[in-house]
């Protein structure tokens, strides 16, 4: 009797153990880059259909100019972040849906950090293999962190953030995910660094 109950116990463990490694195997899998930025807005003008500081209505500079005046440039923007979720049942692995609990980050401009967040809701990324865009808003005062540029290197740095062809590549977001699992919430060990040009996990 005594050596079934060890048997039982010890394969109970052993499963536990089993679905423990899986599921750290299977977050360890997800995949992290930063993408699109959409909306970009500076002290309320819209740039993501300017390429140039000639692209600007006197009205629109006037509105610009003024509030660096002031001290104060208040900017707002969507940093999506490209989430893969391979585990879609091939390679040995079983198809798992993940789901994005809490997303802490810190966001870098030009390698300055600048301000950090949190996502407001749980996000799910199915276990397809194809991509899903996580967003995150951004809001901040964008002179606050470069005080020692002038009117053109600013207008300049936001319209390669976000305007008509701007990108993510001057971005950098550093992040700790807890992903939920049938286990309950596991946090990542260490924060991981989100770049545009290659995938992070």
């Amino acid at each position: 009797m005594k050596k079934m109950l060890l048997f039982l116990l010890l394969t109970a463990f052993l499963n536990i153990s089993c679905s423990v490694y899986q599921s750290l195997v299977n977050i360890g899998r997800l995949k992290f880059k930063l993408g699109t930025v959409n909306g970009f807005n500076i002290n309320g003008v819209q740039i993501s259909n300017k390429a140039r500081l000639s692209d600007f209505t006197p009205q629109e500079i006037l509105t610009i100019s003024s509030a660096i005046a002031g001290g104060k440039l208040p900017v707002s923007f969507i940093l999506n972040v490209e989430t893969t979720n391979p585990n879609d049942g091939t390679g040995g692995y079983s198809r798992t849906n993940a789901t994005i609990k809490s997303f802490p980050w810190r966001l870098l401009i030009d390698d300055k950090e600048t301000i950090s967040g949190n996502i407001a809701s749980p996000f799910t990324v199915p276990g397809t293999g194809e991509s899903v865009y996580l967003p995150l808003q951004i809001n901040f005062d964008l002179l606050s962190f470069i005080k020692d540029r002038n009117y053109q290197s600013i207008i300049n740095l936001a319209l390669a953030i976000g305007g008509q062809q701007g990108s993510s590549a001057n971005l950098a977001i550093y992040s700790r995910p807890t992903v939920s699992t049938g286990l309950g919430d596991i946090g990542y060990p260490d924060e991981i660094k989100i770049i545009s040009l290659k995938y992070s996990n």
